[in-house]
Order: C-alpha cells, then sequence, then structure tokens
C-alpha cells in the first residue's frame, strides 16, 4: 500500500504523515527532506524538483516492491503530479490512498510563521503561489481537515478509513 498525503504547505501533510507512520511501522517518504538532504542550499528549480520526485518515485518502488508499505509527504498540486506517481509505479488503484489535507488559510499561515527547525522552505508566499495554481483532486479520496482534531485522532481515522477501503477493493 502505497498513502500520497497531499494538500498546500502548512496544512499539516508532514505531522500527519509522521502520526500515521507511528501508528503502522510504515516508510515515511518525504520530497521536502528528500530536497535537504540532496541540496543543503535548494534552488527549487524544475529540473531539481524533477530529480526530488525522480528519487522519491525510485524508493517508494524500491519499498513497494520489497513489499513495505509506505507514505508520500508531498504537495502533488497538480491532476498530472498524482497520476504521473501512480504511473510511474505502477500503481493499480487497491494498491493507494490519496490523503488530502485541508486546513483554514489563517490557520495555515500562522503554522508557517512559526516553523522551526523544518526540512520545508515554503514561506507565505509559496504556500500562496501554490494555492493559486492548486488543482483539486477528482477521484476517491481521503479528506482530513488538520484543523479540527490532532494529528493522531486524524492518523487512526485515516488508517481504519483505509482499511475499509482496501477490504472493498479487494472483494471486487
Amino acid at each position: 500500500m502505497i498513502v500520497l498525503v497531499c494538500g498546500l504547505p502548512g496544512v499539516g501533510k508532514t505531522s500527519l504523515s509522521k502520526e500515521v507512520a507511528k501508528l503502522t511501522k510504515w516508510t515515511v517518504l518525504s520530497t521536502d527532506k528528500i530536497r535537504k538532504e540532496l541540496f543543503p542550499n535548494p534552488t527549487y528549480s524544475t529540473q531539481e524538483k524533477r530529480l526530488i520526485y525522480d528519487v522519491l518515485v525510485l524508493i517508494a518502488k524500491y519499498l513497494h516492491q520489497s513489499g513495505t508499505n509506505c507514505i508520500l509527504d508531498a504537495t502533488f498540486n497538480t491532476k498530472y503530479s498524482r497520476e504521473e506517481i501512480k504511473k510511474k509505479l505502477n500503481l493499480s488503484s487497491h494498491q493507494i490512498c490519496i490523503v488530502e489535507c485541508i486546513c483554514p488559510e489563517d490557520i495555515v499561515i500562522a503554522r508557517i510563521k512559526n516553523r522551526k527547525n523544518d526540512y520545508s522552505d515554503a514561506d507565505t508566499s509559496i504556500y500562496r503561489s501554490m494555492k493559486a495554481i492548486y488543482q483539486p483532486i477528482e477521484e476517491e479520496h481521503i479528506v482530513v481537515d488538520t484543523s479540527q482534531r490532532s494529528p493522531s485522532i486524524n492518523a487512526a481515522k485515516i488508517i481504519n478509513h483505509i482499511s475499509i477501503i482496501y477490504e472493498k477493493k479487494n472483494k471486487n
């Protein structure tokens, strides 16, 4: 199983991903962390972004083929980026679950301004520019408002939801 945790910067993707991993022992792959490991001073160029996503795909593919469930923590802000990851990983619909994190903008802005010792470099201007190009998820997915409950409660609900979806898909 591969879980795509997507959404705009500051909505709580990483906190939620870490909490799901803690409860399941699944592996988290974060584009922010991969970026900082490869580029201590990232430029966010198209070439750099492509390399980061290629590394994410390579590691996710290896883990998936070895039977390790993983969580991909990234914005996946366009339909193309979500379709591309599924295509590159050669995933069927029962092998993937998409979780979209949402949060009111005032809370997101406060979170971004209060970040410390974080892999993400996203500031409020990056948040707003990504918000302008964010494409809604049209396929089946789980929506989590991260402002409503703690990451641990949200993670437990996601795990429960994934198990229900997985059971339904395997029966068909």
